[in-house]
């Protein structure tokens, strides 16, 4: 198995969904790439908590196959919280309350141990953190990241960078149009492409995801469920199962045919983290559970 590292949020969640609610659950960008990419892959995680983590967090990684020698405790700091709810249809969020914590201080240091990862997957964080971050792994074999909206829209200069440096990216269509300013996603993806990137994912939530290459296109649709019960984490876990897929097959970044084979595993995944709240729908997922909705899906895309 490939070296997977991910460096990340780790927090503390309370969720409203028309479903009902939870209270101090785990949560964080890395989190739930851990638990969907550990389904195929050993992964070192990287981040921050404060020192009023609960002793179970630490335990879920633990019994996953996730090597939390990278997650420093700061004592005397808080843990990031995220307090958010959703709409009747799911489709919208509002966030209630967010406290960044110890999200606001200082960066965490990869350990030394880590530095020689193959594969790097830098989760949504302030472009300025990311290329720390970068600076820090020695000749990975893959790199790809996540950014949002508040990072396009304040730190454009620095986000260009981590594009010129990274091999993928992941982002969904409202961040692709913010990003270029193009309304069609064919368009705005070849214009990020050009930024950098080999390979540019975008998500398009219940419509499926786009990825472009200057070597193709794939169209994909979501994995549709009826058991929608909490959306939190769901383009994370993406993220996860398409890098843990890259990782156990050892994909270079020219093996396209790997990328559509995970972009397929990595929908599949994400639809179980949808059913359940917090990270539930990964915890409790096995092997068979994802093989046999993989066949269901490959059904749909390939009839």
């Amino acid at each position: 198995m490939a070296n997977l590292l991910v460096t990340g949020s780790i927090g503390i969640d309370s969720v409203d969904t028309p479903h009902g609610s939870r209270r101090d659950c785990i949560g964080g960008s890395a989190v739930y790439f851990a638990l969907a990419a550990s389904k195929l892959n050993p992964v070192r995680l990287v981040g921050t908590v404060g020192d009023d983590c609960p002793p179970r967090f630490f335990e879920v990684l633990k019994a996953h196959n996730i090597d939390a020698g990278g997650l420093e405790v700061r004592k005397g700091s808080r843990t990031f919280r995220w307090h958010g709810r959703y709409s009747e249809d799911m489709n919208s969020r509002e966030t209630l309350e967010v406290h960044l914590n110890v999200l606001a201080e200082k960066g965490p240091t990869i350990p030394e141990a880590f530095r020689d990862s193959e594969y790097v997957f830098l989760a949504n964080n302030d472009p300025a953190l990311q290329l720390e971050f970068l600076d820090q792994v020695r000749n990975p074999r893959l790199v790809v990241f996540d950014t949002m909206d508040l990072w396009i829209s304040q730190h454009r200069e620095r986000l260009m960078k981590v594009f010129a440096r990274t091999d993928g990216v992941v982002l969904n269509d409202s961040e692709s149009r913010m990003l270029t300013g193009k309304s069609n996603i064919l368009t705005a993806a070849i214009e990020i492409s050009r930024m950098g990137p080999k390979y540019v994912v975008i998500k398009k939530g219940e419509h499926g995801v786009v990825l472009y290459t200057r070597d193709g296109l794939l169209v994909l649709p979501a994995f549709l469920t009826e058991h929608v019960v909490d959306p939190t984490g769901a383009g994370d876990s993406f993220a996860g199962g398409l890098m843990g897929y890259l990782a156990s097959r050892d994909a270079t970044v020219d093996d396209a045919d790997a990328w559509r084979k995970g972009l397929v595993y990595a929908t599949v995944v994400a639809s179980f983290t949808v059913e359940s709240f917090s990270v539930e729908g990964l915890t409790g997922l096995d092997n068979g559970s994802i093989e046999g909705r993989l066949r269901a899906f490959e059904r749909i895309i390939q009839p």
